[in-house]
């Protein structure tokens, strides 16, 4: 038996979820089969995929939680993924910022232990195997006044080699030749103007490099550069080192004023000279300015025809004047010598040819001079002019 609905009566559709009329109905039905724009559409099956990719996820993320809490299941949030243009998480830019200042930390850990051993290397050679002997090798400051004792650093034990020429000596810490010679800023004093006292001081500085540095000098040559810084009208001055120049003796000793080796019997180890000192000044006899000098310098040498390494050390004091020309009868610009004093150390003190003569370790023994043990790295003390000692380390 049929129970027809009265046409334009409403009909329920329970499937449909509401009321819709016969004639609603029959027109959705035809739009269906004419493809309407409001036809209802099929998901494709890319979109079934992603819809169950998504439903997936969810549950995933809701069990990983449940398991954080303890339990199982609870809500689902929907998972969603990260969008490209969203920036990082606070927590992730905590985490970021504490690794860059760790970063931060160690690199200045790293560039101040690289200072460190690099100021001192002895802090690290020393706990190497056989490093507890290392000398620390940072240059020393400049010398503003005597010391008071003898240098501690160095040591007898390690002889010195072509390589190393310093080796086991103090002056390996010191400054290397003419930089040693620091001059003092010029001041007027003595009736000379402060420029007049700057040429004094630099040309003592000059005159002890041309006597005492430089190579020339150094293999026994004429020092006519050094000579020229000489004032010619000093009385009997330039006379006297010229004949110790010519002919060496006794009371006419060109090592009173310059170092010299004789080549055929040793020569300069490589071409550094060490050097240690201060330079003064102060007001002379009014119209003049006295400079005094007193430097250690120490040579090292290979013995000709060989290989073996020796030292030696000469000091100087060296007292230089310049006069004003309008009340001295003087050279404008020119030094006089005023005094010249020295100390040798391994140094033979029974000769008079105007060389310096050290002692190589495979020289023949000998009993040496008669005199006091010698530091001749002390400038503490000054020993007497002509005496003959036994130093105690080259």
């Amino acid at each position: 038996m049929s129970t027809d609905t009265p046409r334009g009566e409403p009909s329920e559709r329970p499937d449909e979820g509401g009321s819709v009329s016969d004639e609603q109905w029959e027109e959705l039905i035809r739009q269906a089969g004419s493809g309407g724009a409001d036809a209802p559409k099929e998901p494709s099956a890319r979109a079934r995929m992603v819809t169950a990719r998504l439903r997936a996820l969810d549950k995933e993320a809701a069990a990983k939680r449940g398991r954080r809490r303890g339990r199982k299941g609870g809500p689902a949030e929907p998972w969603q993924p990260d969008g490209w243009r969203v920036g990082p998480t606070s927590q992730q830019t905590h985490d970021r910022a504490r690794k860059r200042r760790l970063a931060a930390a160690l690199g200045l850990v790293v560039v101040v232990g690289i200072l460190v051993v690099t100021m001192r290397p002895s802090l690290l050679t020393d706990h190497l195997p056989g490093g507890g002997t290392s000398v620390d090798t940072l240059p020393l400051p400049a010398e503003t006044a005597l010391p008071t004792a003898a240098p501690a650093d160095g040591s007898v034990l390690e002889r010195p080699t072509r390589e190393q020429p310093f080796r086991g000596s103090p002056a390996l810490r010191w400054a290397d030749g003419e930089a040693g010679i620091e001059v003092p800023e010029a001041e007027a004093v003595g009736g000379m103007s402060r420029k007049e006292v700057g040429d004094a001081l630099s040309a003592t500085k000059q005159l002890l490099v041309e006597a005492n540095l430089d190579p020339a000098t150094l293999r026994g040559e004429r020092p006519d550069e050094a000579l020229e810084l000489i004032d010619p009208l000093q009385e009997g001055e330039r006379e006297r080192l010229e004949r110790s120049l010519a002919e060496p003796d006794e009371r006419h000793d060109p090592l009173m004023m310059f170092s010299r080796f004789d080549p055929d019997e040793a020569r300069l180890a490589g071409d550094v000279v060490k050097t240690r000192g201060q330079i003064t000044f102060e007001a002379g006899p009014t119209g003049s300015v006295e400079v005094h000098a007193d430097y250690t310098f120490v040579y090292p040498l290979v013995k000709a025809g060989g290989d073996e390494v020796s030292r030696t050390i000469v000091r100087r004091r060296l007292t230089t004047a310049m006069h004003d020309p309008e009340r001295f009868v003087a050279t404008r610009g020119k030094l006089s010598v005023v005094s010249s004093q020295q100390n040798f150390g391994n140094a033979a003190c029974d000769t008079n040819d105007g060389f310096l003569h050290p002692s190589f370790p495979s020289d023949s023994p000998d009993p040496g001079p008669a005199g006091p043990d010698v530091d001749p790295y002390d400038r503490s003390e000054w020993q007497p002019d002509g005496s003959c000692g036994t130093v105690t380390r080259t």
